[in-house]
């Protein structure tokens, strides 16, 4: 079936010589994964793999078989150039870690639109704005809503944050945050990426990104932490 949708580059792998696997996300069909041969060879090699670097807007054309193998793209272009992101050391390393974090976590292959939404105008107001501090974490906890284990809102005046089921409790278990930790995180909680505010110190925001990431390997079965994690830590440190 001929498909035209927009699509967020979640991973590019190469295969072979010349080829590339790509994984995106799509508005269409949620995930989608595509065989691009030779975009290693010829004059416009450069070009195209400008279309797949980490969490690219694009706007394609494709043949979706959904026969569980790799589709193939017939028209490709970039939906949003971006204008800040691949020339800013901090956006680009923030959108690197981002994509690494997506590729791993998001797994259903139905279409989610709220998701894609969020994702899509998200990464527009990281490319537009400079109050980026926060972005990842106010993100990866926002995104968590859409697989399945935000926090539950309930009782968020108990003093412990408790992990694996998600919720705050009035006694700290061994799964629990402490006191300090909870605190943080349901600041967090309270904060939106078009308003991130500047609510956290970098030891904070250090704290903060541990916890999001145990959050997301508890609950993720095969999680993987990202390569680009000490990268990110460096470029906030």
């Amino acid at each position: 079936m001929l498909v035209k949708t927009k699509a967020i580059v979640l991973s590019a792998l190469k295969y072979q010589e010349k080829s590339l696997i790509v994984k995106c996300y799509t508005q269409s069909d949620g995930l989608k994964s595509y065989f691009v041969p030779n975009a290693f060879s010829g004059k416009k090699s450069a070009s195209k793999m400008a279309y797949f670097q980490p969490l690219t807007l694009l706007e394609i054309e494709a043949n979706h078989k959904n026969k569980g193998t790799l589709e193939h793209f017939k028209e490709i272009r970039l939906a949003v150039p971006y204008q800040s992101i691949p020339s800013h050391i901090v956006k680009s390393t923030i959108v690197i870690f981002l994509s690494e974090i997506l590729h791993h976590s998001i797994r259903e292959e139905e279409k989610n639109s709220q998701l894609f939404a969020l994702l899509e105008s998200a990464l527009l107001w990281l490319d537009a704005h400079d109050d980026i501090a926060n972005f990842h974490l106010i993100l990866l906890l926002e995104v968590t809503k859409y697989l399945g284990f935000y926090p539950e809102q309930d009782n968020t005046t108990d003093p412990f944050f408790e992990m694996i089921e998600g919720i705050f409790v009035p006694f700290q278990g061994v799964s629990c945050l402490n006191a300090h930790e909870t605190v943080l995180w349901r600041k967090l909680m309270e904060q939106k990426i078009e308003n991130p505010g500047k609510v956290f110190t970098s030891t904070e925001r250090a704290i903060l990104l541990k916890i999001l990431l145990d959050f997301y390997a508890i609950h993720l079965d095969a999680f993987k932490k990202p390569k680009s994690l000490e990268v990110l830590r460096e470029v906030f440190a």
